[in-house]
């Protein structure tokens, strides 16, 4: 409790430990809780490393990703940390894994049969499981991709040796009350099967915001075509193939959402695609995971679980590659750093705390999925579990699965009205990405993530240079004094509202 006495004694205005401005100072203070020792620049100097060039967007199971957890490891063992993994701190899972290699060729085929060359990253980047072609063909708009009884974008149209374009995301409206399929794989067989060659996404140009080509590795589940490549280009470029049509990706857009209905053509163009990708089926990765034991007899046997995911989305055609700084760059570099706190406070927490770099959420939340289900210390146990995930873009604090955890989301609110002063009020339940797995077992789950935090999302401009330090290191303390809370026996695991 000694934590929050002098963070509430700011708010009465009694605090030596705290400057005018309500901020922590630290200055000549015993640190006894840990909580000055976490600071921007310590933040900003692990998530550089972390995105730097020499890691290469750490996709799960690369060789920039090994790299990144040999370095969080390595971090750990200096902390003393207990390891928890299969070999150290190393716990070992197998994912499917999909590198892709040069050359990477993108072109519209002029009518002269000059050729435009588009720019990987700019222009246009593969599907994180793209498969392997080399082909000039010609290009037929098909819609959302969809082929059902009721809607059918491959009616009366013939992709056979040709590339089909669609929409990536699906339709805001539903068919007969049904969702449609999220699996981008599902519109890669249905393609296929049609004799398409390969799949040209485009975003829906007339939602709000529409989505850049993203570096992204979640297709969904399925097998994967290795002879089947998909693309995601631009709106601008999308309009240059459409130019013989006489419409606008915008106006295609327009006449299948108002009449509910397909809307499919040849679009007189064609392109060279040419794309390399090596698959494969079971890649080991792993999560990178420590334990720092608590100093009560009775309470050490209860357990707090830190984690974030380590992972990102790689490198393209060694052309680009995506940094990852927010995503979650961020989060890891907060567990690490709540770590070092926690490690080298002259007060010791009373539960013990597992510190978890996960793998693979990019693809599925394969490697909390992997943790939840084969946890090492006992889930029955396990009072709570926080989440950080993209925590240093933005301007304020959003703190996620409150309807699902009220007690532990009120605490971190308590906290943040007299501390940080930075997060909204709107939550929601659930868990949400890595924590879902953990929800699922019925584990209380706190979600830190900073707001107006997605605008460099899986672009590759998610680089150190777009973050704000200074809410970095607001949201990594906040996290810090709720979690002192609970390893201190503040907190009582709660009943999970679905």
């Amino acid at each position: 409790m000694k934590l929050l006495f002098l963070i509430f004694s700011v708010f009465i205005g009694t605090s030596p430990y705290f400057n005018f401005d309500n901020s922590l100072s630290g200055n000549d203070f015993p640190d006894t809780t840990g909580v000055f020792r976490i600071s921007k620049d310590d933040l900003m100097k692990t998530d550089t490393y972390l995105a730097s060039r020499e890691i290469g967007g750490r996709m799960g199971g690369s060789e920039g990703f090994y790299k990144a957890a040999d370095h969080m490891a390595g971090e750990f063992k200096k902390l003393n940390l207990k390891p928890l993994g299969d070999n150290g701190y190393f716990q070992n899972l197998t994912v499917e894994y999909n590198e892709i290699l040069p050359p990477c060729k993108f072109n519209l085929i002029n009518p002269d049969g000059s050729q435009k060359i588009y720019s990987l990253g700019k222009d246009f980047v593969c599907r994180g499981f793209t498969g392997s072609g080399k082909f000039t063909a010609d290009v037929v708009f098909c819609g959302y991709g969809f082929s059902e009884p009721a809607y059918d974008d491959y009616n009366n149209i013939d992709v056979k040796g040709k590339i089909v374009m669609i929409f990536k995301q699906n339709p805001a409206w539903k068919l007969d009350d049904k969702d449609w399929s999220p699996s981008l794989r599902n519109k890669e067989k249905i393609a296929s099967d049609r004799g398409a060659l390969a799949i040209i996404f485009v975003s829906k140009p007339n939602d709000q915001n529409p989505q850049k080509p993203i570096g992204s590795v979640l297709d969904g589940e399925g097998t994967q075509n290795e002879n089947f490549p998909m693309i995601h280009a631009d709106i601008p470029v999308a309009n240059e193939i459409l130019e013989n049509s006489g419409n606008k990706i915008t106006d295609l857009q327009t006449i299948i959402d108002s009449l509910k209905q397909p809307h499919s053509f040849d679009l007189q163009k064609s392109v060279l695609l040419e794309v390399n990708a090596k698959y494969e089926k079971d890649r080991k990765t792993m999560n990178v995971v420590g334990m720092l034991e608590g100093s009560d007899e009775k309470l050490k046997n209860e357990y707090l679980i830190l984690g974030a995911h380590l992972d990102h989305v790689g490198t393209q055609a060694n052309e680009i590659y995506f940094p990852g700084a927010n995503d979650n760059g961020s989060g890891s570099s907060a567990v690490l750093e709540m770590a070092r706190a926690f490690a080298n406070c002259s007060e010791r927490p009373k539960r013990s705390i597992v510190f978890v770099l996960f793998s693979n959420e990019e693809s599925g939340m394969h490697g909390s999925g992997y943790f939840a289900g084969h946890p090492p210390v006992p889930i029955e146990k396990t009072v709570a579990m926080f989440n950080l995930d993209c925590i240093a873009s933005g301007d304020s604090i959003h703190l996620g699965n409150g309807k699902s955890a009220p007690e532990l989301w009120n605490l971190a609110k308590n906290i943040d009205k007299v501390f940080t002063k930075s997060s909204i009020e709107n939550t929601w339940n659930g868990g949400g990405a890595d924590a879902t797995p953990f929800h699922q077992k019925g584990i209380p789950c706190l979600y830190f993530v900073s707001f107006y935090s997605y605008t460099h999302l899986h672009l590759i401009t998610d680089t150190p240079e777009t973050l704000n330090p200074s809410l970095f290191e607001k949201i990594t303390k906040l996290c810090y004094v709720t979690a002192r809370e609970v390893a201190d026996g503040n907190y009582k695991r709660e009943t999970v509202v679905n």
